[in-house]
């Protein structure tokens, strides 16, 4: 068995990039949606659809525990998916939950009951679908109280990145910024809530400022993967190289990973 990642594109590269780091033993198997990326824009209906058909691709991999390494799916899809899709003998995992434990200070596992944390305004940046699903503020609410939420959609940011037009996003990231400030002037914490944008993260530190914290998923999803794979060591196999799928073109998706990522990265048809 492999640990499957899968994301509407190539934002998953990033959360990938820091698992291989922690993990170095553990044969992964990466599934990027690029045809019908992004995901951000798109219905609950469509975007329940597109991931359980990505991860079940996975799984015909051998890969019993997938993480969505995409905020937009595990927002509008994962609940459901874990309530009426997945098979016992399965696992699939999101990444808000690892982020919203570094952003309370709880560890994992923690069932107590919600309580007052260090920060009490907090700005989430994240695509229109996981703006509008709301996912964040509940799950922060199981973990937290007194925590004030901005959200800001930010339309765009995710196609400009996979476009390869760099300096467009960073503009977005900016706009963007400055729009939540004004409903927000003061943040004490920016989340990062889309896997494509740990690759802006500079940006989004500029334009927010030296006084906000910003936490973004890569290295939080890594250290929690590691705590889960050390209670369950039945689901990793045999070690190998890493797989990369993709449902757009191989040559094209694999030409903007590495130079997105600066190392060769070789994709596969899915």
């Amino acid at each position: 068995m492999a640990v499957g990642v899968f994301d509407s594109g190539l934002g998953g590269l990033t959360v990938l990039g820091a698992l291989v780091d922690k993990l170095p033993d553990v044969p992964f198997v990466y599934y990027g949606d690029n045809a019908h990326t992004p995901y951000g824009t798109r219905n609950p209906q469509e975007i329940f659809d597109l991931t359980c058909a990505g991860v079940e691709r996975l799984w015909a991999e051998g890969c019993d525990l997938v993480i969505l390494a995409c905020n937009t799916a595990s927002a509008a899809a994962l609940k459901r998916m874990q309530e009426t899709w997945v098979p016992a003998d399965k696992r699939v995992l999101g990444v808000f939950v690892p982020l919203i434990e570094a952003l309370t200070e709880r560890q994992w596992g923690d069932n107590s009951p919600p309580r007052e944390v260090g920060v009490g305004h907090v700005a989430l940046f994240a695509t229109p679908a996981t703006v509008s699903s709301r996912a964040f503020q509940r799950e922060l609410a199981f973990r937290a109280i007194g925590v004030d939420v901005e959200a800001q959609p930010c339309g765009g940011v995710v196609d400009a990145i996979e476009l390869g037009d760099m300096i467009l996003a960073e503009a977005l990231v900016h706009s963007h910024v400055e729009s939540l400030k004004r409903r927000m002037p003061h943040p004490q914490a920016a989340v990062l809530g889309c896997t494509h944008y740990p690759l802006l993260e500079e940006a989004f530190r500029a334009a927010l400022g030296p006084d906000v914290a910003v936490y973004s998923q890569p290295d939080l999803v890594a250290d929690s993967l590691s705590d889960y794979l050390a209670r369950r060591p039945e689901m990793i196999g045999p070690g190998q190289a890493s797989v990369f799928l993709t449902t757009g073109d191989p040559a094209n998706v694999s030409r903007k990973a590495t130079q997105f990522l600066r190392r060769q990265i070789t994709f596969q048809p899915a």
